[in-house]
């Protein structure tokens, strides 16, 4: 049953990410915020919905190595699996701004993580500094984008009540579809003998990233390059600033040694890894070839996990 659970899980999550997605394009195009910043606030906090469930109910029943694994494997996935999938699929021309700010918040973000996680433990005080400088970079990108914006709006496709809708029904779809993730991933993990961390950094992560990968793949499709990349970003962003601060205001969480000299480090270095293949500054592209050499990375990254 515990398989069954987590296939439930899994398309709960998804079909939830996809309406909380459509609610939010509708709000933004409402409020005339570019595609930019859309793919970096709205969308990539819907898609990354699922992580703060999962987190914030592994944390809640006891499991940190799924709260932090379920965040750190969820960026890396992100980065190398999910970019490296769209890249492949579509070469993704890079906006001068998503790294001269967007990318420098994401690397900020995950180095000042991996500084408060040097004691082992993420705590409350740690948590609203993550969220007010969410908030922060919120404010900021919206209000940027709102005094420079040439763009064209499309009509949205749905209406303001109709967009909260789709959000509020989104978020109660996102709910129960963690909870039976995180349950059944338990369950899988202690009768195979695998440890929560294993679990919280490869079946659980990509679970909950399984919305960023259908997010980006269509937009790359749909030629709407800068959500794809956006969304990418922002939900980095997201998971460390709202995903670990909402989390560790309600209950800290314990950050393992391993997490922390292994997990982390990953994290941070294919972080960085993004910024160089990000380069030159002028007409930044992420062509098929630097896809591939993403998804080979996560392919390691995952075969050292589980060679540990």
């Amino acid at each position: 049953m515990d398989y069954l659970y987590l296939i439930i899980g899994f398309v709960i999550l998804l079909s939830s990410g996809d309406l909380l997605v459509k609610g939010g394009v509708a709000l933004s195009s409402h409020f005339k915020i570019s595609t930019l910043v859309v793919g970096v606030t709205v969308i990539s906090f819907g898609t990354s919905a699922p992580e703060l469930f999962v987190s914030l109910g592994a944390a809640l029943s006891g499991s940190p190595d799924i709260a932090i694994g379920n965040v750190v494997g969820s960026n890396v996935s992100n980065i190398a699996l999910v970019l490296g999938f769209t890249a492949i699929l579509l070469p993704l021309p890079v906006k001068s701004n998503s790294i001269k700010f967007d990318w420098p918040v994401m690397m900020g973000a995950s180095l000042l993580f991996f500084a408060f996680a040097q004691n082992n433990l993420i705590e409350t005080w740690e948590g609203i500094s993550f969220l007010v400088l969410l908030i922060g970079f919120m404010v900021f990108i919206v209000l940027k984008s709102r005094n420079n914006n040439n763009e064209e709006f499309k009509k949205p496709n749905h209406s303001i009540p109709a967009a909260v809708g789709l959000i509020v029904l989104a978020s109660i779809g996102l709910y129960f579809g963690a909870d039976l993730l995180v349950g059944a991933a338990k369950n899988i993990a202690i009768g195979y003998g695998v440890s929560e961390r294993v679990i919280g950094l490869t079946l659980v992560a990509f679970g909950t990233s399984v919305p960023e990968l259908a997010t980006s793949a269509i937009a790359a499709l749909k030629k709407e390059m800068d959500i794809s990349v956006g969304n990418i970003i922002g939900s980095n962003i997201f998971n460390i600033f709202g995903v670990l601060g909402v989390t560790s205001i309600v209950k800290n969480i314990f950050v393992s040694n391993e997490a922390l000299n292994f997990d982390l480090i990953w994290m941070l270095a294919i972080s960085f890894l993004l910024f160089l293949l990000m380069l030159p500054l002028k007409k930044a592209k992420l062509h098929r070839w630097k896809g591939f050499i993403l998804i080979l990375i996560y392919s390691a990254y995952v075969f050292f996990i589980f060679s540990k």
